[in-house]
């Protein structure tokens, strides 16, 4: 264990002593994968293990009982190696190698790094970003330093079949971060046309899959603020592109952007969740600038069975819009905890009707959902 693992590990115990020690630092026991664990998106801008809160240790036990689990980064690490800043104000978004490290304790072990806060320190920040992943231990896909590297999928060996993340991001992205043939920047997934994504990055995309497919279980992350007038509303391109991910070899397709939960379909036995929501959310809007939705989201377990998915369970979480500390709102704000009771059944029952228009069938049990395969 490294000194940096040992100090945080410190840091962390001081606020969550009953947490046993196997939930802090260190890789996970390598075995064959038999729980994937998908969150919403990770807006982290501070140091949560460093600032232990009531309920933090059970969303850390929830992450860690996947046996690869995967998030959404949606902000740029700031580093030495950073660009200047390509925005300012309340939608800069910032993070630092404690944040990434502190993802690392939470049980993350890859991360989708194409999206449209990437670009916030322009080319050279999503480089330094990208190197910053790597050194903190995680395998990350969606940037890189050209198209082709932007495109490829990050893979994770175990002692079972290997696991495959690609990632790709549409709409809101900023001029320059885009990766070319030649320049640094993420896999953009670009539109050609209002509901219609353009051929050559769909091609791009399915040829990334089909040959990641052949040796390893795939997951394709998108991470999607086209969202026209409602960010409620799944778009009907969105359903046609997920479908053709599964169809290409994807075993599983998640979605951000929106950053609030949308439904859930099956296709060919193979998950699609259209958004997951936030994970952590440390936005600095004012209070009532997002609808209460927002403040939502889940934590996907696909549980495998003899190399087959058979189960997903769906673990509500809810995000607190007001800080647990009113004189630090925004470094105590937007932190996840396990929703349980009232909170935890409205959840649910959301996701239940938003799946149900998809021809999902989400039954509410023991203040989860369960969606059965096959």
């Amino acid at each position: 264990m490294t000194e940096s693992c040992n100090h945080q590990r410190r840091r962390l115990m001081a606020g969550l002593a009953a947490a046993p020690v196997l939930l802090l630092c260190g890789a996970k026991r390598l075995s064959p994968v038999q729980t994937l664990t998908l969150t919403g998106q990770a807006l982290i801008a501070h140091d949560l293990c460093a600032d232990a809160y009531p309920g933090l240790a059970a969303v850390i036990a929830e992450i860690r009982r996947g046996d690869v689990a995967m998030t959404d980064l949606e902000t740029a690490i700031r580093t030495r190696a950073s660009g200047a800043p390509t925005r300012d104000g309340v939608f800069l978004h910032e993070a630092g190698i404690d944040e990434l490290r502190c993802l690392r304790t939470l049980g993350f072990d890859m991360l989708a790094l194409a999206n449209n806060h990437a670009g916030d320190f322009g080319r050279d920040g999503i480089l330094a970003t990208l190197q910053a992943t790597r050194e903190a231990g995680f395998h990350a896909a969606g940037s890189g330093r050209n198209l082709a590297d932007a495109s490829r999928a990050a893979r994770l060996a175990t002692a079972g079949q290997p696991v495959a993340l690609i990632a790709m991001a549409t709409g809101k992205i900023r001029d320059g971060a885009a990766a070319t043939a030649n320049q640094p920047g993420i896999n953009e997934l670009r539109l050609a046309a209002p509901d219609q994504p353009e051929n050559e990055d769909v091609e791009r995309i399915h040829a990334a899959i089909r040959d990641a497919a052949g040796s390893a279980r795939v997951v394709a992350c998108l991470h999607n603020h086209d969202w026209v007038d409602d960010m409620r509303v799944t778009r009907e391109w969105t359903r046609r592109f997920a479908r053709s991910c599964i169809d290409a070899g994807a075993s599983a397709f998640f979605a951000h952007g929106a950053p609030l939960l949308h439904g859930i379909e099956l296709h060919h036995d193979a998950p699609i969740f259209y958004c997951l929501g936030s994970l952590i959310f440390h936005s600095r809007t004012a209070p009532g600038h997002y609808p209460v939705e927002v403040w939502e989201s889940a934590i996907a377990h696909l549980h495998y069975r003899d190399g087959r998915l058979r189960q997903l369970e769906l673990v509500p979480v809810v995000l607190n819009e007001r800080g647990d500390d009113a004189v630090r709102q925004n470094e105590t704000r937007g932190r996840p905890r396990i929703a349980t009771g009232e909170d935890a059944l409205r959840i649910l029952t959301r996701l239940q009707v938003l799946s149900s228009a998809f021809g999902t069938s989400l039954r509410i049990a023991r203040a989860r959902g369960w969606i059965e395969v096959g």
